[in-house]
């Protein structure tokens, strides 16, 4: 198991047992979920000073985990971080330099922290995540996708796009009672991709809990190991979602979904590329572009 595996199963370990957890464990165990990089390569001591917990709640942390030591627990870390985020701050240098200039403020700490957003998704750890995640919707029969409220605007995008080459992806809309219905022909073979930020919806966790129930293998976009999704699921993707707006971002689950899409394109079969071709020919025979030329 490679480093970026062994640091994924390391997490699902602790999204499963944050519930039960005490209070300062939960505080060692949200530490250690949001703070990979800080983890791996920090003293003990100055990890825990900055989780607001003794050095020993650390440890016993990693031993509630199975480790012998809490060096061989951050060996784990160690080895998972092998590349930072990708160099976005030369543009963020550029939008703070243009702040001092400028009264608009809040514009620009928009595009700072979309810029630091992106920067956070394109690691290491997530390029494998992603390539692992394109395999299991590659090999799926069929491919549900579910988002309420706020991550709506996510799941749409992921079945819309998703469908020109895959029409085996289905939305799920849950419209007038509908959702049991919609999940009933989902089983085993088959993945569900839901997406969900705090404030967490009943009807998220409720399609999770049945896809669970059925088999239904999961891939969740989130934003904490910490969120109520996590558990049971087969592949996680942990998203910044900062921002100086009233709302969570979701320009990075909206990346994400763009490198899934092609990284399902790119690895996938040829029918793929032809079901694109097809769905464009189509479009163009119905109207529905207008023509610039």
């Amino acid at each position: 198991m490679d480093g970026a595996a062994r640091l994924d199963a390391v997490n699902q370990q602790l999204a499963e047992a944050y519930p039960e957890l005490s209070p300062q464990l939960k505080l060692a165990a949200g530490y250690v979920l949001e703070h990979p990089v800080e983890i791996a390569f920090q003293s003990i001591r100055k990890s825990a000073t900055a989780a607001e917990v003794t050095a020993s709640t650390l440890m016993r942390l990693a031993k509630r985990l199975g480790f012998e030591s809490y060096e061989q627990f951050r060996e784990v870390f160690q080895s998972a971080v092998q590349a930072g985020p990708v160099e976005l701050s030369g543009r963020a240098s550029q939008l703070r330099s243009l702040a001092s200039q400028t009264d608009d403020q809040v514009f620009l700490d928009v595009g700072d922290a979309a810029f630091d957003n992106i920067g956070r998704l394109f690691t290491a750890d997530n390029q494998a995540r992603v390539r692992d995640a394109a395999r299991r919707l590659l090999a799926a029969e069929k491919i549900a996708v579910v988002g309420f409220r706020d991550t709506f605007a996510c799941a749409y995008h992921f079945a819309y796009v998703g469908r020109i080459a895959m029409p085996n992806i289905q939305l799920i809309r849950g419209l007038e009672g509908g959702l049991l219905t919609e999940l009933a022909p989902f089983g085993e073979g088959d993945v569900v991709v839901a997406f969900g930020f705090e404030p967490y919806c009943a009807e998220t966790m409720r399609a999770l809990e049945i896809t669970r129930g059925a088999g239904v293998s999961a891939i969740v976009v989130t934003d904490t190991m910490r969120s109520p999704l996590v558990p049971g699921a087969t592949i996680t993707f942990p998203v910044a979602n900062a921002t100086p707006h009233f709302f969570p971002s979701i320009l990075s689950a909206i990346t994400l979904i763009e490198g899934l899409l092609a990284e399902c394109v790119a690895f996938g079969p040829d029918d793929l590329v032809d079901n694109v071709a097809s769905f464009e020919s189509r479009m163009r025979q119905m109207g529905a572009y207008v023509e610039t030329s």
